[in-house]
């Protein structure tokens, strides 16, 4: 493989790979010297000692296929919970199966006729299973069925949730909201859900302190929903504390907002999962089509079956296209994204979460010397999920020798240097600028703390690395600080010596 021209971290090595002037050749000796005492993961394999469970690996990658040498190793086979670093099997899994440039079509159709701006028959949103879709592209659906000269639907809005939907909770979070919610990430999954599944309400000061807070909907001027608005509006600079749940009863979803916001704060945007995600896409949908000026006559509704054969589209609208989902889904690990596109490699309709793994677990049993892999989801966010460090590094270092897949896999990952999730952003300049990183974190019903990526070494060669590290019901709190912190030192070394 030629990786002469792959930009990385922010260059682009041309030519033969220049080694990097990470230190000054005498520190890079001297580490050399001291490389086989260093240069593994004693640091991090202290937290041993306080009753956590740790599989760990680095391997320097060869030039040749199959070829790889073992830097350092904790336990490499042993089986534990990855939490979100199973979005980086998803992301492997998704651009083998569709490439980077893959998009998913949301559609309007119908099997009726439209005569004189009349569509007799149904309107039907049909859901492409779109990890991305927001109010901007239903817009655009919404203002190509009007520029197809539609003005009235003699019928109902069907929106059509065929290829998954609604998928059944398998764990605590997801199957409590939907009933109440205070959190974001455990929207309902669903083919043709719309903005991650999530209501967004806009909380912006009063002009004057006592009163309550303005509210609204962030995408529609429409009062979609219930807002229980009890945020009052405080003097200057008397603090903005903000709190929020989504609930669901007999009436629909409701959003009852308490706390204070103060008159020179900025408007805050606040995202809960909503109830049903179908029928959030059929209230937003309506909303926009009324305000187009197309009559809808009868009452929407939320279909599982498939449009027949003979509807037609009317309109339709791609996602962006996989490699940049991916670049969303890894950099701030969101779930419901990635649910949805893992539900979107099963072939047969009305797929679940079990299922959803098992595809990616049929791309990894294509991999040699992988070893067991158990996925109960895309995300990571069941305890269930189960895999080895030297399993990610398998799959990793296959990615490594895909060229044509290869830049639009890394780029999903984060450089602690400029990550997005700021905890990362630790340990020395070695560690920040010359490692690729995709974290895992769960606190329930046990600590997870886990990361996998590449790294660059002083030379300018390649390597992986996987650590999970996993608690118990006995096992303390464990911050990333205590993870990251001894990692980040056991990599300087490897990267250092090498």
């Amino acid at each position: 493989m030629d990786v002469s021209q792959i930009p990385f971290f922010g260059r682009v090595v041309t030519g033969r790979i220049r080694r990097w002037s990470l230190v000054a050749g005498v520190a890079t000796l001297a580490l050399s010297a001291s490389s086989s005492l260093w240069a593994d993961f004693t640091r991090l394999g202290q937290l041993q000692d306080k009753g956590f469970s740790i599989s760990a690996e680095a391997r320097l990658l060869g030039a040749d296929t199959g070829s790889s040498a073992l830097l350092g190793s904790i336990n490499p086979d042993r089986q534990l919970s990855p939490a979100s670093v199973t979005k980086a099997y998803l992301s492997a899994a998704a651009l083998n199966r569709f490439g980077p440039q893959h998009r998913f079509t949301s559609q309007l159709v119908s099997a009726g006729r439209v005569e004189s701006g009349v569509l007799h028959g149904d309107l039907v949103f049909e859901g492409g299973g779109d990890p991305g879709l927001t109010t901007e592209n239903l817009w655009r659906l919404v203002q190509r069925l009007h520029l197809a000269g539609v003005r009235e639907v003699d019928g109902a809005l069907v929106v059509s949730q065929w290829r998954f939907g609604p998928v059944e909770c398998i764990t605590t979070d997801r199957c409590d909201a939907r009933t109440r919610v205070a959190n974001a990430y455990s929207a309902p999954l669903s083919s043709a859900g719309v903005n991650f599944g999530s209501w967004c309400v806009n909380v912006s000061p009063a002009a004057t302190a006592g009163a309550p807070a303005n509210v609204g909907l962030c995408d529609s001027q429409t009062s979609l929903i219930t807002i229980d608005n009890q945020v009052i509006t405080r003097p200057a600079n008397s603090g903005t504390e903000i709190g929020a749940e989504r609930i669901t009863d007999e009436r629909g979803d409701m959003m009852r907002l308490t706390g204070q916001i103060s008159t020179n704060a900025i408007p805050r945007d606040i995202y809960r999962g909503a109830g049903d995600a179908a029928e959030k896409t059929a209230q937003v949908l309506m909303g926009m089509l009324n305000q187009a000026g197309i009559q809808v006559r009868e009452p929407w509704r939320v279909s599982s079956t498939q449009p027949p054969s003979s509807a037609q589209r009317l309109a339709a609208v791609d996602s962006q296209p996989l490699q940049e989902l991916l670049l969303r889904i890894m950099n701030y690990s969101n779930n419901y994204m990635a649910d949805v596109l893992a539900l979107d490699l099963v072939e047969t309709p009305q797929a679940q979460l079990r299922q959803a793994g098992q595809a990616i677990e049929t791309y990894v049993q294509s991999l040699p010397g992988h070893g067991p892999l158990t996925l109960y989801s895309g995300s990571g966010l069941t305890t269930e999920n189960r895999t080895s460090a030297q399993g990610i590094n398998v799959m990793l270092e296959d990615m490594f020798r895909q060229s044509a897949l290869f830049p639009s896999f890394i780029a999903a990952f984060q450089s602690p240097a400029n990550g997005v999730m700021r905890f990362i952003r630790r340990g020395s300049s070695t560690f920040q600028n010359n490692v690729m990183i995709k974290t895992g974190t769960l606190n329930q019903p046990f600590a997870v703390r886990a990361a996998a990526g590449y790294f660059r070494t002083a030379q300018g060669r390649w390597g992986v690395f996987s650590v999970m590290v996993n608690g118990n019901g006995s096992t303390p709190y464990l911050s990333w600080s205590e993870v990251l912190d001894p990692l980040s030192l056991d990599l300087d070394a490897m990267i250092l010596a090498n």
